[in-house]
C-alpha cells in the first residue's frame, strides 16, 4: 500500500486483515457513535476485500479505518455501481495528520480501479463539521439531508462523487434521491 510520513511519524496505509478485528471495533466504539458487530465488518471484508483500508502506526497499533462496499443500482441510464463510505474512524489523537484523507484517497481509488464505482456516496452527521470538510474537499457534493438518519435522532447529510463519465447528477438522483428530503 502506501506510507504516510507526517510530523516524522510514518503511518502504514494498507488493507484489513482479520487479525485486526479487535483494534477495528476498539476504534469503531471508541469515536464513532454507530457501533457494528463483528459479522458486519467480516462481511464487507470478505465480499470487498480492497475496499477495507486501516492506517498502522509505528508500533503496529491502527490509528484509523475506512470500510466499503459496493452496491448496484438501475436507472435508465442503465446499471450503475455505486461505491458506499459506510465507516470511517481516525483515533482523536491522529486527527489532522492526513491519515482520514489518505485513508478515502486509497479506498475510493480502490473502489473505481478494482470495483467499477461509477459513483461513490456516503452518510454524514450535519454536526460532522471536521468529516464534512474533509469531503468537500475531496469532491464530495451534498444531495441533500436524510431527516433523522441515525439512532438518536440526528439528521444526517448524503454525499456524493461522480467517479465515471457515464454518471450525471440525474443518474445520482434517481439512485439515491428518495433517501433525502
Amino acid at each position: 500500500m502506501i506510507s504516510l510520513v507526517t510530523q516524522k511519524t510514518i503511518f502504514k496505509i494498507r488493507f484489513y486483515r482479520p487479525e485486526d478485528i479487535d483494534q477495528v471495533q476498539r476504534l469503531n466504539r471508541v469515536f464513532l457513535p454507530e457501533h457494528y458487530p463483528p459479522y458486519f465488518f467480516d462481511e464487507n471484508f470478505r465480499r470487498f476485500p480492497k475496499a477495507f483500508i486501516v492506517a498502522e502506526g509505528p508500533s503496529g497499533i491502527l490509528v484509523g479505518y475506512v470500510m466499503c462496499r459496493v452496491e448496484r443500482g438501475f436507472t435508465r441510464g442503465g446499471m450503475f455501481n455505486m461505491g458506499h463510505i459506510l465507516s470511517i474512524a481516525v483515533d482523536k489523537g491522529f486527527r489532522r495528520m492526513g491519515i482520514g484523507t489518505s485513508l478515502m484517497l486509497e479506498a475510493e481509488k480502490n473502489l473505481v480501479n478494482e470495483y467499477r464505482a461509477d459513483l461513490i456516496y456516503l452518510e454524514v452527521r450535519v454536526s460532522n463539521e471536521p468529516a464534512i470538510n474533509l469531503y468537500k474537499k475531496l469532491g464530495y457534493d451534498f444531495l441533500g439531508v436524510m431527516p433523522s438518519y441515525y439512532h438518536d435522532g440526528e439528521d444526517g447529510y448524503l454525499m456524493y462523487k461522480i467517479t465515471s463519465a457515464k454518471t450525471s447528477k440525474s443518474d445520482v438522483m434517481a439512485l439515491l434521491g428518495d433517501r433525502i428530503e
